[in-house]
């Protein structure tokens, strides 16, 4: 048996030197994020700004935002800088993950991790992008134009910043939809001619899963059931392109 046909072995160690690892990946992670969290938390009231403007362009002229508790204008702003840090600093923290995983992996199968984290990670500041650019002037209009008409439009922004940051959440996650196709596919768990054969099911599932995330009315809801339709039919397509991939190597694997 020649060197390139040898069993590959994995990299072993004791249970310390694994939680000494985890400790310190963890320590690298949390630096990353209190690194990032230092221009987030000075610029934290530009930030809220930035992220309110969806709202305040909706606004009538004598709509504002309010705050009903005293520490409001300081812990909504600081609240949202951390989550600019941890949003910022995401990369290096699945970073820090896959250096912890990766030596109990096959070459095979880091091969198709590192493009899969690097797509997700990718699709969920997607996601965020698209909420905040696409989601966000719809949804408030569509809110501010079915408002009474003696009806004054005050919001909080502890409660604004808490719905935000929740749709952020939904829309960051909802992107994720062909990076969970791929893995079920490819791991086995589901054969993609089953996935093709159920759409029907998935789509329910879809707008059920969309009502859940999204403000209780029905263009919010569309407007995350329908990308995430389209996600997943091309979780399919890449889902098809490596299990091709796959099957040819495997094929071809015996005659060399």
């Amino acid at each position: 048996m020649s060197e390139s046909e040898e069993p590959e072995k994995l990299a072993e160690g004791t249970l310390i030197s694994h939680l000494l690892e985890l400790r310190s990946r963890l320590i690298r992670a949390m630096v990353a994020i209190g690194i990032a969290l230092v221009p987030c938390a000075y610029y934290a009231n530009k930030l809220y700004d930035f992220v309110a403007k969806p709202l305040i362009n909706k606004l009538p002229k004598d709509g504002s935002l309010v705050f009903t508790s005293v520490m409001s204008p300081f812990l909504a702003p600081f609240k949202l800088a951390v989550f600019a840090a941890l949003f910022l600093a995401m990369p290096y923290v699945l970073y820090q993950v896959w250096a912890f995983v990766a030596p109990g992996l096959y070459r095979n199968e880091k091969r198709f991790a590192v493009p899969l984290l690097v797509t997700s990670v990718l699709l969920f500041y997607v996601g965020v992008g698209f909420a905040y650019q696409f989601v966000f002037p719809v949804m408030f209009q569509f809110f501010v134009n079915t408002a009474p008409a003696g009806v004054k439009p005050m919001v909080d922004i502890n409660s604004y910043l808490d719905f935000v940051l929740r749709i952020f959440f939904g829309f960051g996650a909802a992107f994720e939809v062909p990076i969970a196709v791929v893995l079920l596919v490819i791991t086995g768990l589901v054969r993609i001619e089953k996935l093709r054969a159920n759409r029907g099911y998935v789509l329910i599932g879809i707008f059920i899963i969309a009502a859940m995330l999204t403000p209780p009315d029905a263009v919010s809801m569309c407007i995350m059931a329908v990308p995430m339709y389209m996600l997943y039919e091309g979780g399919l397509v890449m889902a098809s392109i490596l299990s091709k991939n796959k099957a040819n190597e495997d094929a071809e694997r015996p005659a060399q």
